[in-house]
C-alpha cells in the first residue's frame, strides 16, 4: 500500500488520510459468489486480504489534538461486527484532528492535548546533563557550601555532621527514586513537581502544591539575590564604598541583580543555559580551589587564625560534638538541610528536555550523588584542617616543652598555638566563630567570593525560570480559572513572559519589604511539602495497584516513598514548626477550594484507583454481613427514562436515597437493538455527567430490549453489586393508559407484577400535571443545536473568506437553511401547548424546592411491612421537607375510634416516629356516591366486554377473542374492592386536598384474577384530580422495629 505522509510533515502514519475532509473513495470487489463487496483501497492488511481492522500502531492512543504527532482512530466494535451492507458504504475515519474545542480556555485531558501557542520550529530542548545534571548541582551547592558548611561541623562535630548530610540524601535520594518512577510512567510535560503531583493524586492535591510551589520559588528568587547582595555590599563596606546604607544597598544591588536575571531568561532558555554553564565552571573552580588551600603549606597567619595543614590530631579532636549558644544536632540539621532542596530543578523544565522520563532521574540522582559526596569531602578537608577556636594573634603561643593536659585546645596546643582564652572570651576565628572559614583555607581568596556570587545567583536564575514554567503549567490546566491569564506562552519555546514579570514583581516586592529572616523557613516548608506529596504519589499508585502504574524505572519500593513522605513531613517541624503549620493549613485550604470547584479534569489519578478499590473492598464486606431491619434504607430504582425526562420522579427519588442510598435512574430503550444501540451508548456518558453536573447523586443505566417490559425485568433482577441493590420500584403513573392501546397497558401492568415477584417496595407517583418532559427537552436540544450550528458556519465562513471547509463542508445547507429547517421542526408551540408546557415545568420542579408549610398526609391501610410509614418519616427529615409535618390517617371500625387511634399512636412511640396527627376513618365502607361511581364505569366502558347478556356459547368467544377485557363476572367477583378505590378517592378528597403529598397504601391486583385494565381504573379513580400522590406497596418484611 502506498504510505501517506501526515499534515504536518514529521512522521508517516499508516492510517492517515490527507483528504479526511472528503468522502473516502471506495471500490468494487467481486467475490467467488458473485457478491460485491465495497472496500477502500487505502487499507492494506499484512494478512493478505482486504480489511478495516488495523495493525497496532502508536497513533491509536494518542490524545485528542496531541502535539507530537495526528491521533488515529481504529474502527468501532460496531464497524467491524454489525451486518455488511452491500449496497452501503463503510466510512472509517482515518485520523482525528483537534476541532478547538479542548482549547487553553479550557483543562484539557493533559498537556499532552494542549495546543502550543507558537508551533514555529528550532524550540530549544536539554539533554539530561545541561537540562537536568547541571541545574540540580548549582542549586544544591548554594551558599551553604562556602558560608555554613565549616559551622556545622564545628558544632556537629564531622562525626554527626557526616549524619546530618547523609540523612538529608536519604530524603532527597528516596524522593528523586519515587519521583523518577512516577516520570517513567508515561509521557512527562511542562510543569515539574505540578505535573507529576497532579496527575498522580489529582487536581486536587496537584493544585493546592503547585501554587504554593511557584510561590515558594518566586520568594527563593528573593533569598538568594539577597544572600549575593548582602554578600557585595560587605565587600564594599569593607572597602568604604557603601552607596547609601546597608540596608538600602541591599535593596538597591538586589533589585539591579533581578533586573539582570530577568533579562537572561527572557532572553530565553538558550541564554539563561549558557549562563549556568559559566556559573558551573566558576562554582566548580572554587571548589577545587578549597581543596588545593587545604594541601598548601600553612603560614602563621593561617595558624594563628586555626587554619593548618592536614593533622589527625585535628581530625579527632573535631570528631565529637561541641553545640554552643543553644544549638542541637534538630537546629544544626534545619539550618543544613534547605541546601539540600534543589532536587526539583531539572525536574520544573521538564516541558524543555529532549527526554524527560530519561533525564530526570539520571541527572537528579546523579547530581544528588555528585554534591554528597563534595559536601562530606570538602566538610572533612576542613574538619583535619580548622580547629573550632583561634585568637588569630601570632603571638599567642606555647613555649616549648610547656604541657597541654590542662588545655581546652588540646590540638591547636600539640601544634604550638595557645587558643585557651578563647574557653572565657568569645574569639574571631575558628569554625565555630567565622564564615569565611573557605576563603581562608582556599588558595585564592576571592575565588571562594566569586563562587560564593556562582552559587546563589545560579539557584537564584535557576527559581527564576522554575517558578513561571510550573506557574503556567498550573494556568493551563485552568484549576484556578481567575490566574487562566499566565498560561499564555511566546516565542517558539512557548516562553511564560507573563509568569516571568509576576516573579519579578513578586521577589522585587520581598526584596524590598520582606522580612527573610521569618521567610526562609516557610519556603523550605513549600518545598519540603512538595517533596512529601511527591513521594506519596508513588506510594498512592503503587498501593492501589493499578493495571496503568507500569513505570519504566524500577528502582522504587512503595513503603520506602511513604517513609520518605513520612521523613519529610518529620523534617518539616525540625526546621520551624510554626512554619510547618502554615503550610499544611494553606495546602488544606487550597484543597478545599479546588475540591469545592470541581475542575472539569480527568487525569487518571491513583486517588481514583484507590477510590475503586476501597468500593470494590467494601462492597465485598458488605456482601459478608446479613441485612438487619435496623439498618434498611430505602434502594430506588427509578424508571425515569433519560435523566431529563421526568424531573419530579428523579427528584422525590433523590429526597429520599439523598446521599445515604443508592438511587438508579433507569432507561428502557425499546426497538429492534441494531437501531438503538448506538443511541443508548451515546447517552450514557451524557446522562451521568448531566446528574453530576445538577449534584443528583444518582446513577443512569439503560438497557436495549425489544419490549419495554422485558428490558425493565432485567433491571430489577440484575441492577446492583452484592448488598448493593435496589429493593423499591419507583415508576411514574402511565396517564394515557385509556388511548396507549392494550400492549402498552399490559407492559406497564407487568412491571408491577414483575416487581411483587422479585419482592421490590413498589412505588407509583401521580401528578396531575403529568411528569414527562422529554418533548420539551428534546426541543430545546434542537434549538440549541441549531443556534451552535449557526455560530460555527457562520464563523467558518467568516473566517474561509467565505468558504467552508472541514467538517460542515459536507453539509450543502447555507447556515440560515440549517437553521430554517430546525425551526421548522422544533418552531414555538400554539398558545394552549405552550400553557400546559409551561404548567407542566412547573410542576416537574416541585420537588426541587422547598416545600412550603403544610402536611404529607400517609394513608396507612394496609400494613406492608412500614415501609409506607417510613418513607415519609424520611421525606421529613430532609431539608427540603422541614415545614411538612406527618398526618397519619387510618382505617377503623366504627365505634372503636378511639382505641385505634391509642393504638396507633402508641406504635408510632414504639416506631419513634413523630406525627401531628393521627385520624381514624371509620367510614370506608360506605358506599361510593352514584355521580363517582359514573366516573369509574365511565373510565372502564371501552374495555368491557359485556359478555352477560349474551349465551354461554358466544360469551366464550367473545372472551377468547378479547382476553384482556373486563368481563362482567370479573366486575361483579371484585365489586367491593372495586368500591372502596372509589370511596377512598372521596374520603382523600375531603380530608387530603391541601397536602403537600399524599401517600397511599396501593392496592394489589392478584395475577390472572383481575385484568390490566380494570387494574389501572383502580389506581385510576384513587388516585384522581388530587396533590401529588404517591402510592406505596412494601414487600412485606419489616423496615421498621422498635428493638435497639
Amino acid at each position: 500500500m502506498e504510505r501517506l505522509r501526515s499534515k504536518g510533515g514529521e512522521h508517516d502514519n499508516p492510517v492517515y488520510d490527507s483528504t479526511l475532509d472528503e468522502p473516502p473513495i471506495y471500490e468494487e470487489t467481486n467475490f467467488s459468489n458473485g457478491d460485491h463487496r465495497t472496500v477502500r483501497p487505502s487499507v492494506v492488511s499484512a494478512f493478505g486480504h482486504d480489511t478495516l481492522d488495523r495493525v497496532p500502531n502508536i497513533d491509536f492512543y494518542r490524545n485528542a489534538g496531541s502535539v507530537s504527532g495526528h491521533r488515529a482512530v481504529r474502527p468501532s466494535l460496531q464497524e467491524l461486527h454489525n451486518v455488511f451492507q452491500k449496497n452501503g458504504a463503510i466510512s472509517v475515519p482515518d485520523t482525528v484532528e483537534d476541532d478547538g474545542e479542548g482549547s487553553d480556555g479550557t483543562p484539557s485531558d493533559d498537556l499532552e492535548s494542549a495546543v502550543p501557542t507558537d508551533t514555529k520550529k528550532g524550540a530549544v530542548k536539554f539533554g539530561w546533563i545541561r537540562g537536568v545534571l547541571v541545574r540540580c548541582m548549582l542549586n544544591i551547592w548554594g551558599v551553604m557550601l562556602f558560608i555554613r558548611l565549616s559551622w556545622i561541623f564545628g558544632q556537629a562535630g564531622w562525626g554527626l555532621g557526616v549524619v546530618v548530610i547523609a540523612l538529608s540524601c536519604v530524603v532527597t535520594t528516596i524522593t528523586a527514586l519515587s519521583m523518577s518512577a512516577i516520570c517513567t510512567n508515561g509521557v512527562v510535560r511542562g510543569g515539574g513537581a505540578y505535573y507529576l503531583i497532579s496527575r498522580s493524586l489529582g487536581p486536587e492535591f496537584g493544585g493546592s502544591i503547585g501554587l504554593i510551589f511557584a510561590f515558594a520559588n518566586a520568594v527563593a528568587v528573593a533569598m538568594y539575590v539577597v544572600g549575593f547582595a548582602e554578600t557585595v555590599v560587605e565587600l564594599l563596606k569593607d572597602n568604604g564604598a557603601l552607596m547609601v546604607d546597608v540596608i538600602n544597598d541591599i535593596r538597591i544591588i538586589g533589585v539591579i541583580t533581578v533586573v539582570l536575571l530577568l533579562g537572561i531568561s527572557v532572553a530565553g532558555m538558550e541564554w539563561e543555559a549558557k549562563a549556568q554553564i559559566l556559573l558551573l565552571v566558576i562554582l566548580l573552580a572554587a571548589i577545587v580551589n578549597v581543596f588545593a588551600g587545604t594541601l598548601l603549606p600553612g603560614t602563621d597567619k593561617k595558624n594563628s587564625q586555626g587554619i593548618f595543614n592536614y593533622d589527625s590530631k585535628i581530625f579527632l579532636e573535631n570528631f565529637p560534638p561541641a553545640f554552643r549558644d543553644k544549638e542541637n544536632f534538630f537546629t544544626v540539621f534545619a539550618i543544613f538541610f534547605p541546601a539540600a532542596t534543589g532536587i526539583l530543578a531539572g525536574a520544573n523544565i521538564s516541558g524543555d528536555l529532549r527526554d524527560p522520563q530519561a533525564a530526570i532521574p539520571k541527572g537528579t540522582l546523579l547530581a544528588i550523588l555528585i554534591t554528597g559526596v563534595t559536601y562530606v569531602a570538602v566538610a572533612l578537608c576542613v574538619s583535619a584542617t580548622v580547629v573550632r577556636d583561634a585568637t588569630g594573634n601570632i603571638s599567642d603561643i606555647f613555649t616549648a616543652g610547656a604541657s597541654c593536659n590542662g588545655s581546652t585546645a588540646v590540638a591547636a596546643c600539640e601544634l604550638g598555638y595557645n587558643f585557651s582564652s578563647c574557653a572565657v572570651e568569645k574569639c574571631d576565628f575558628g569554625s565555630m566563630n567565622t564564615n569565611q572559614v573557605m576563603t581562608m583555607v582556599s588558595g585564592f581568596g576571592p575565588l571562594i567570593i566569586a563562587g560564593t556570587f556562582s552559587a546563589t545567583l545560579s539557584s537564584a536564575l535557576a527559581s527564576l525560570v522554575s517558578a513561571p514554567k510550573v506557574f503556567q503549567a498550573l494556568c493551563k490546566d485552568n484549576i484556578y480559572k481567575i490566574l487562566h491569564f499566565f498560561a499564555k506562552g511566546h516565542g517558539k519555546n512557548n516562553e511564560p513572559i507573563r509568569g516571568y514579570i509576576l516573579t519579578f514583581i513578586i521577589s522585587v516586592a520581598f526584596i524590598l519589604i520582606g522580612d527573610l529572616n521569618t521567610i526562609a523557613p516557610i519556603i523550605s516548608n513549600f518545598f519540603l511539602a512538595s517533596y512529601a506529596l511527591i513521594n506519596f504519589s508513588c506510594f498512592h499508585a503503587s498501593y492501589a495497584k493499578s493495571p496503568g502504574w507500569r513505570p519504566g524505572y524500577k528502582f522504587y519500593n512503595m513503603w520506602l516513598s511513604l517513609l520518605g513522605a513520612l521523613l519529610c513531613c518529620v523534617v518539616m517541624f525540625v526546621i520551624n514548626w510554626w512554619a510547618a503549620l502554615l503550610t499544611y493549613a494553606i495546602e488544606i485550604l487550597l484543597y478545599i477550594y479546588v475540591t469545592v470547584k470541581k475542575p472539569d479534569v480527568n487525569w487518571g489519578s491513583s486517588t481514583q484507583a484507590v477510590t475503586f478499590v476501597s468500593a470494590v473492598s467494601n462492597a465485598l464486606s458488605l456482601s459478608g454481613v446479613e441485612d438487619h431491619v435496623k439498618n434498611f434504607r430505602p434502594q430506588i430504582l427509578a424508571l425515569t427514562g433519560a435523566a431529563r425526562a421526568r424531573p419530579a420522579l428523579l427528584d422525590l427519588a433523590h429526597c429520599l436515597s439523598k446521599n445515604y442510598g443508592l438511587c438508579l435512574t433507569c432507561e428502557v430503550f425499546v426497538g429492534p437493538r441494531s437501531e438503538i444501540l448506538e443511541e443508548m451508548n451515546a447517552g450514557m456518558e451524557k446522562n451521568q455527567l448531566w446528574l453530576r453536573k445538577t449534584k443528583r447523586k444518582a446513577f443512569y443505566a439503560a438497557v436495549a430490549c425489544e419490549r419495554f417490559r422485558e428490558g425493565t425485568e432485567s433491571l430489577l433482577q440484575a441492577s446492583g453489586l452484592g448488598r448493593m441493590k435496589p429493593n423499591t420500584l419507583l415508576i411514574g403513573f402511565q396517564r394515557n393508559w385509556r388511548t396507549a392501546g392494550t400492549e402498552a397497558v399490559q407492559s406497564y401492568v407487568g412491571v408491577l407484577h414483575d416487581a411483587f415477584d422479585f419482592e421490590y417496595g413498589t412505588l407509583v407517583l401521580r401528578m396531575n400535571q403529568g411528569l414527562d418532559v422529554s418533548h420539551i427537552v428534546e426541543a430545546e436540544e434542537d434549538m440549541l443545536k441549531a443556534a451552535r450550528e449557526q455560530q460555527a458556519l457562520d464563523k467558518d465562513v467568516m473566517s474561509n473568506g467565505g468558504k467552508a471547509k472541514g467538517l460542515f463542508r459536507k453539509s450543502r445547507k447555507s447556515s440560515k437553511q440549517v437553521l430554517t429547517t430546525r425551526v421548522s421542526v422544533c418552531g414555538p408551540p400554539p398558545p394552549q401547548v405552550a400553557k400546559m408546557n409551561e404548567r407542566l415545568l412547573e410542576a416537574s420542579a416541585q420537588f426541587q424546592k422547598k416545600q412550603p408549610k403544610g402536611t404529607i398526609d400517609v394513608w396507612w391501610l394496609f400494613d406492608d411491612g412500614g415501609l409506607t410509614l417510613l418513607l415519609p418519616y424520611i421525606l421529613t427529615t430532609r431539608k427540603k421537607w422541614k415545614d411538612s409535618k406527618l398526618r397519619i390517617f387510618i382505617a377503623g371500625q366504627p365505634g372503636r375510634c378511639e382505641q385505634d387511634k391509642q393504638e396507633m399512636k402508641s406504635l408510632l412511640e414504639k416506631f419513634r416516629i413523630n406525627c401531628t396527627d393521627i385520624n381514624v376513618i371509620d367510614n370506608i365502607y360506605v358506599q361510593p356516591s352514584a355521580d363517582s361511581f359514573k366516573k369509574l364505569e365511565d373510565m372502564i366502558e371501552p374495555f368491557r366486554l359485556h359478555e352477560g347478556s349474551k349465551d354461554t356459547a358466544q360469551a366464550e368467544a367473545m372472551r377468547k377473542e378479547h382476553p384482556w377485557k373486563i368481563t362482567d363476572e370479573e366486575l361483579s367477583t371484585f365489586e367491593e374492592k372495586t368500591n372502596l378505590q372509589v370511596r377512598l378517592n372521596e374520603v382523600l378528597q375531603e380530608n387530603s386536598k391541601s397536602a403537600n403529598l399524599i401517600i397511599v397504601s396501593m392496592p394489589i391486583a392478584r395475577k390472572e384474577s383481575v385484568s390490566d385494565f380494570l387494574y389501572m381504573a383502580w389506581l385510576d379513580i384513587l388516585t384522581k384530580d388530587l396533590p401529588p400522590t404517591l402510592l406505596i406497596r412494601g414487600n412485606h418484611k419489616s423496615v421498621l422495629t422498635f428493638y435497639s
